[in-house]
């Protein structure tokens, strides 16, 4: 009897032991509906996770999650500017593919909203800092600030996130103009075309996407700054292009949106229409999934709660993009927490999903009233205690394990640039550079030149790039041998290789080049253009009109040509044979207005701005909440024997008497919406307030009508310095029939 209760009790003792430090989360998935072929699982959830944003892949395929707790805690957005966020790691202690550990790696962070594995440590962003860390047994050691000035001010809805590292080893970002990247253990910040809102993505030739609350997917029809050698141009026609018209979604069911109100939101079923917040894009790259699905777009809709699928055509001047569907979504959930906010590909070649699972996605600074009551009667401002990361895997696809890349060789890191998920190309490409792996330089160049897949011979070319070790003679060869894609990125590379030396071989190649009739090659070769003719005029400018020639008028072409003519413009513009040649042609008239910003030193937009501001809604929602909302409530409903309401209030809805009664005060009584309130106390102006400005009263009007009226309105700061001198009879607060007065 006491033999058989010690055994139970050791058994017990063992079986408590090997359990995992907490309890794997059931997450239903019957509210979700999947493309057929396809599974979804749940790999982490509450309470692993609390509102995660962006995830990224360690070495050991871990995930890293930054997590936003602070963002939409209720309908107020209490709580932003607290210490809540944490960046931690997922691990699955069991090994059956679902986390069931979550270890912090980083806390007490205010908004963290990005974060990527580069360099052996981890590079994040915590407004307004992009700070790097080494990593030493799973903590940050040898904190490094990269910018200090990544994301000054903003909504968080609006400031600089992403962290994409690209094939050209730069790092991109979305809601900003510039990338990152370190050479020889020194940081590198350079301007870059200003692109789209929340997450960035790339293809496999390095071209980036991106999107904006309306408009579901824009793009760049080459990879970044290729067409930027000219300060004085910008290239419209080539960069943050619109890839389609159609911005349809189809929502399971009728979910709350901000502006459901405005005729055109929703349908007849109250469903949405069009997108409103679409966000993240992602090029599928991981090789798992079929033919038909390489290098389609995927996009979160998390107002829709749904995942989008796009179609890319490339056309070698341009990308176009078509839904993959009429009347149906890849991923749709009848679940409203779902909120999809970031896609990821990953080690497996899975599709990841971060859910930050919130039933407020929108900041407090753009909620109209109209959601306020839907999100209130529906109890959305309660769901914020959730956080899932799911994936997305193709049912016929093999389970592929995750390389440990720490521990592999410089050869098995090459062999990786064979492989057909993206991912492990993107992260074998950065290991060989940033560890300096060059004894593997012959096979590197061997790829270069002769690999079968299309797309690692690009991930050879910026390895070398990355070591230094590119040379003309080296890129020649590629020209000669390689496929259009290596050719094109060859030509690229070249443009930092200009000599007097390498004239005649330039020459020659590039009329092989020319000979090939490539409308993509033709782009490229016509950027390279510009530098060599500043070094033989008389030789290279034929090669540059016949490109003109053949794709005339193309608009692609004219903007890679003139952002290569930087040095040399004004000599082509004066030529006159060449002017005459080409005259009648959207070239002309490109470099006209070109060289004339020069003379009046008006640069791209993009070598001037140094910071993203934050919007007027934004600025006004904090001004209200520490100068208005004591008397009139925060969500402007008034309070008794203090203030009137400002909700639907006829002196909200004009915007001039807003303005009158900001800057000079109001005494009562006063009637809203036909109710009279006489308080006692005159409420008192602004314009003796010396730190508010008339701008700061432009953003409270701008904050006011959107928070309390149906429609948004704005009053601009000159015509606010107007009001200052509209004085009422007593030269002090007006009264309502004062104001009424003046708007006969």
């Amino acid at each position: 009897m006491r033999i058989s209760f010690f055994i139970l009790l050791i058994t017990f003792f063992i079986l408590i032991s090997c359990q995992s430090g907490y309890k794997e989360t059931e997450v239903s998935l019957k509210p979700y509906s999947i493309e057929d072929g396809f599974n979804l699982e749940v790999v982490a959830a509450e309470p692993l996770l609390k509102a995660p944003v962006a995830i990224d892949f360690d070495s050991k395929g871990r995930i890293w999650a930054a997590q936003m707790p602070g963002y939409m805690n209720d309908l107020q957005g209490s709580g932003e500017a607290d210490s809540t966020g944490s960046i931690v790691i997922l691990e699955d202690l069991d090994n059956d593919g679902i986390a069931d550990h979550s270890k912090v790696f980083m806390d007490s962070l205010v908004m963290p909203r990005a974060l990527a594995h580069v360099y052996g440590g981890l590079l994040y962003a915590e407004p307004p800092y992009l700070w790097f860390v080494d990593i030493e047994e799973d903590k940050p050691v040898n904190k490094i600030m990269v910018d200090s000035i990544y994301a000054v001010e903003g909504n968080p809805e609006h400031q600089p996130n992403g962290l994409e590292l690209n094939i050209d080893n730069w790092i991109y970002n979305a809601k900003s103009n510039f990338r990152y990247r370190r050479q020889n253990g020194v940081w590198k910040k350079e301007p870059t075309t200003f692109r789209g809102q929340w997450g960035i993505t790339h293809d496999n030739f390095g071209r980036l996407y991106y999107n904006d609350n309306s408009r579901i997917l824009l793009g760049d029809f080459v990879p970044p700054n290729t067409f930027l050698d000219n300060k004085y141009f910008t290239p419209k026609s080539s960069v943050d292009k619109l890839l389609t018209n159609d911005q349809r979604v189809y929502p399971k069911f009728a979910g709350s949106v901000n502006r459901g109100y405005a005729k055109g939101v929703l349908n007849s079923d109250s469903i949405l229409v069009n997108a409103t917040a679409a966000c993240s894009p992602l090029v599928y790259r991981g090789g798992k999934f079929t033919e038909e699905y390489k290098e389609n777009v995927f996009i979160s809709i998390p107002e829709g709660n749904l995942i989008k699928r796009a179609l890319l055509t490339f056309k070698g001047d341009s990308v176009i993009a078509k839904q993959a569907w009429e009347e149906k979504e890849f991923l749709t959930s009848i679940d409203e927490g779902f909120r999809p906010v970031s896609l990821k590909n990953g080690p497996g070649g899975n599709l990841y999903i971060v859910d930050m699972h919130r039933g407020m996605i929108g900041h407090h600074a753009y909620m109209s009233p109209y959601l306020r009551d839907k999100a209130k009667v529906k109890e959305l401002d309660t769901i914020v205690s959730f956080g899932r990361i799911l994936k997305v895997s193709h049912e016929n696809a093999n389970a592929e394990d995750s390389p440990i890349f720490d521990s592999l060789s410089g050869s098995e890191l090459v062999a990786l640039l064979h492989s057909d998920n993206g991912w492990i190309r993107d992260r074998a490409q950065h290991i060989l550079i940033y560890k300096g792996l060059k004894d593997e330089i012959d096979k590197v160049k061997e790829i270069a030149l002769n690999s079968e897949n299309k797309w690692t011979p690009i991930h050879a070319l910026y390895i070398l790039e990355g070591w230094n070790e590119l040379s003309f003679e080296f890129l020649v060869e590629v020209m000669k041998k390689g496929n259009p894609n290596a050719t094109a990125h060859a030509l690229i590379l070249s443009k930092k290789l200009e000599s007097e030396e390498n004239i005649e071989k330039a020459y020659t190649i590039f009329n092989t080049v020319l000979a090939r009739n490539n409308l993509s090659l033709d782009s490229y070769l016509g950027n390279v253009l510009g530098g060599w003719i500043a070094l033989d005029y008389e030789k290279f400018t034929p090669l540059m009109i016949d490109i003109l020639k053949r794709r005339n008028n193309n608009s692609t072409v004219v903007d890679a040509v003139i952002s290569g003519l930087a040095d040399v413009d004004s000599l082509i513009y004066e030529n006159k044979e060449v002017m005459s040649t080409l005259k009648h042609t959207q070239f002309v008239n490109k470099l006209a207005r070109s060289i004339t910003d020069k003379k009046s030193d008006k640069k791209n937009a993009i070598f001037t701005k140094t910071v993203t501001h934050e919007d007027t809604r934004t600025s006004g929602a904090k001004m209200f909440f520490q100068i208005c909302a004591s008397c009139h409530g925060a969500e402007g409903k008034g309070i008794d024997g203090l203030a009137p309401p400002l909700m639907s209030s006829e002196h909200v809805k004009n915007t001039e008497r807003l303005a009158l009664i900001i800057l000079h005060g109001l005494e009562g009584p006063v009637h809203v919406n036909g109710k009279e309130y006489n308080i006692n106390l005159a409420m008192p102006g602004l314009i003796r307030n010396e730190t508010i400005s008339d701008t700061d009263i432009a953003n409270i009007i701008s904050y006011v009508t959107n928070a309390f009226s149906d429609r948004p309105k704005s009053l601009s700061a000159k015509r606010i310095r107007e009001l200052r001198s509209v004085k009422s009879s007593t030269g002090m607060e007006f009264t309502e029939k004062e104001l009424q007065a003046l708007d006969d």
